[in-house]
C-alpha cells in the first residue's frame, strides 16, 4: 500500500486512491492455503504409513511409528470434520453461537498442535534417510565406492 506523509503532525496516512484490505478475500486465500498445507501433510502421513508397513517389522521403531503415523491420520481427520462442523452448525453472527464455535475452533486448535507435535516426533524417528546414509557409508568404507 502506498503511504506518504502527510503536511500536518509528520502522521502517515493512506493515499485516496489505495484500495482498502478486503478481510473476506484474505480469509478466503487463508484458508484456502491452510487446506492446501493439511492435504500435503495427510498425503506425507499416508506415504510414511505405507513405507512403514512395507518395510515391517525390520524398522527399529515400526510399532512406535505405526501408532504415531494413525494417531496423526485420525487427528486430521477429526480437525477436518470439526472444521465442517464449524462451518456449518454455528454462525457466529449469532451472540447465542459465538460461545460454541469459540470452544469447538479451541479444541481444533489445540489439535493442531498436538498434530504438529507427533509430526515432529515421527520425523524423528523416520529412518528412510538414516538407511540410505548407512548403506552409503559401508559402502565407502568397504572400498566400493562409485
Amino acid at each position: 500500500m502506498a503511504e506518504r506523509e502527510s503536511e500536518n503532525h509528520g502522521q502517515l496516512t493512506l493515499e485516496q486512491n489505495s484500495k482498502p484490505l478486503d478481510a473476506n478475500s484474505y480469509a478466503t486465500k487463508k484458508t484456502i492455503a491452510q487446506g492446501m498445507l493439511d492435504i500435503a501433510l495427510l498425503t506425507a502421513n499416508a506415504s510414511q504409513l505405507k513405507y512403514v508397513l512395507q518395510i515391517g517389522h525390520q524398522h527399529e521403531f515400526y510399532t512406535l511409528m505405526l501408532w504415531l503415523i494413525s494417531v496423526s491420520i485420525v487427528l486430521q481427520a477429526c480437525q477436518g470434520v470439526l472444521y465442517v462442523m464449524l462451518g456449518s452448525v454455528f454462525n457466529i453472527n449469532k451472540t447465542k453461537d459465538q460461545g460454541g464455535a469459540n470452544l469447538w475452533n479451541n479444541v481444533v486448535f489445540a489439535m493442531g498442535i498436538i498434530t504438529t507435535i507427533v509430526n515432529i516426533i515421527i520425523s524423528a524417528f523416520d529412518m528412510r534417510e538414516t538407511e540410505k546414509m548407512g548403506s552409503n557409508i559401508t559402502m565407502i568404507l568397504s572400498g566400493n565406492s562409485q
